[in-house]
């Protein structure tokens, strides 16, 4: 029965990541709800159903339009797995259990986050705004212990992102510091420390990695979002196993 239901969340995490790819490419364009059926891009054709199967249609059409042989990028399947398999994980270590729903909330923000981000380099502000009074009402129904570490954690994702904002004369941008204060509300003040770190790590790691590839130039912006999202993410499924490694390790 478990892997049946892990298996049940990793579809529904998939089909549901195909309509988060949709709101992060429309939102920050303000068309969400303008266009009412997906097309390609690039010839407009209409997708009919069957074009429209998470990461199956993909593979069986090759990647590629069926009307006008176009390339479809590989950012959809991707993020539709990635999307299961978050769902799939969140099913495995919670169950049925209350943790489940902010975990779901969670990942299904930060798909949208990084679609986003990667498509724009922007965070909009009306994806943060709906997920929050469901982050606020799930904090009053399950709160931290003390209940303060949240709104501690808000304070700190804000406001120590706007310093390193300006001390790095725009380093970080305006979306990065929201994200960062929802994210130190949903999960505490330690959690969003151990977020900053991977976040900044991931981040570092990364874009060497790219530099040294050619991919990138020097001093050319990369999204930070993503970063924001992995570490938070990281942080989320596993931070406090790293906390007590961390004091055991160098206490």
């Amino acid at each position: 029965m478990t892997l049946f239901l892990t298996l049940y969340f990793f579809i529904l995490g998939t089909i549901l990541g195909s309509f988060y790819n949709v709101v992060g490419l429309r939102l920050p364009k303000g068309d969400l709800f303008k266009e009412s059926r997906s097309h390609c891009p690039n010839c407009h054709h209409t997708l009919q159903w069957y074009e429209l199967v998470p990461i199956v249609s993909f593979l069986l059409q090759k990647g590629r339009c069926r009307n006008c042989k176009k390339k479809i990028s590989s950012v959809y399947p991707i993020m539709e797995a990635l999307s299961g398999m978050t769902f799939a994980l969140s099913f495995y270590l919670f169950g049925f259990q209350v943790e489940l729903v902010l975990a779901l909330l969670l990942m299904s923000l930060f798909h949208m986050i990084v679609v986003a981000d990667f498509a724009y380099m922007v965070i909009p502000d009306r994806l943060l705004l709906f997920f929050l009074p469901l982050f606020i009402v799930y904090r009053v129904i399950d709160p931290l212990d003390p209940w303060w570490a949240s709104l501690i954690g808000g304070a700190v994702g804000l406001f120590l992102t706007a310093a390193i904002i300006l001390l790095s004369k725009g380093g970080m941008g305006g979306g990065d510091m929201k994200l960062f204060g929802l994210i130190g509300f949903v999960l505490g003040w330690k959690l969003l420390l151990v977020t900053y770190f991977l976040s900044t790590l991931i981040g570092a790691m990364v874009s060497w990695g790219l530099l040294a590839a050619g991919v990138i130039e020097r001093k050319k912006p990369i999204p930070f979002g993503p970063f924001i999202v992995l570490g938070a993410s990281f942080a989320f499924f596993s931070g406090r196993i790293i906390i007590d490694w961390y004091l055991q390790t160098f206490f």
